[in-house]
Parts: C-alpha cells; sequence; structure tokens
C-alpha cells in the first residue's frame, strides 16, 4: 500500500463521517413532540412551517364549507390532520407495529 495516499483515505473516511452525521442530526420533522405542537385553529401555512410539506392533501368544496385532509407520511409515521374553512379541526398521529 502506497503510504503517501493514507492521509488522502482518511481525509476521506472524515468528511464522509461529518457528512453523515449533519444528515442525521437533521432528523424528521414527523416527530410526536411536532404533532403535539399543531392546535386546533392553526391554519395550514402554520402547520406546514412545524411539518413541512404534506405528503398528499385532498380537499372538498360545499356551499360555505371547505375541507381538506392533509397527510405528512415518512417511515412508519403519519400524521393525518383535517381542515375546515383553512383552520384545523382534527389531527391523528400513527405510527405501523413493528
Amino acid at each position: 500500500m502506497n503510504l503517501n495516499r493514507l492521509p488522502k483515505l482518511w481525509a476521506g473516511a472524515l468528511c464522509l463521517a461529518i457528512s453523515l452525521s449533519l444528515i442525521s442530526c437533521g432528523g424528521s420533522k414527523l416527530t410526536q413532540e411536532n404533532f403535539e405542537k399543531i392546535q386546533t385553529g392553526m391554519t395550514l401555512a402554520q402547520v406546514q412551517a412545524i411539518l413541512g410539506e404534506p405528503t398528499e392533501s385532498s380537499s372538498v368544496d360545499v356551499a360555505v364549507f371547505s375541507g381538506t385532509v392533509s397527510k405528512w407520511k415518512q417511515g412508519d409515521v403519519t400524521i393525518t390532520i383535517q381542515f375546515v374553512n383553512g383552520k384545523v379541526v382534527a389531527k391523528q398521529f400513527s405510527k405501523a407495529k413493528e
């Protein structure tokens, strides 16, 4: 093995380790703690500030009411939030059993 390349290998390994640790620090926004921050009456924008963009969303308008169900999914966690006229009225946190 060429000993002149050893410092370069260590530097590369160190950069990789630092990159991976920074990625893992970002973590998921889909936590029980963030779910509990969601309160009745919050707007979609306020919820998105906590959870990010929803994974899926569906809406229906009936007369003067509009309803939206938005879901945030990552791994085995799903957060479902129901909005009526743009405000949170119900929420659910579910985690698949292992």
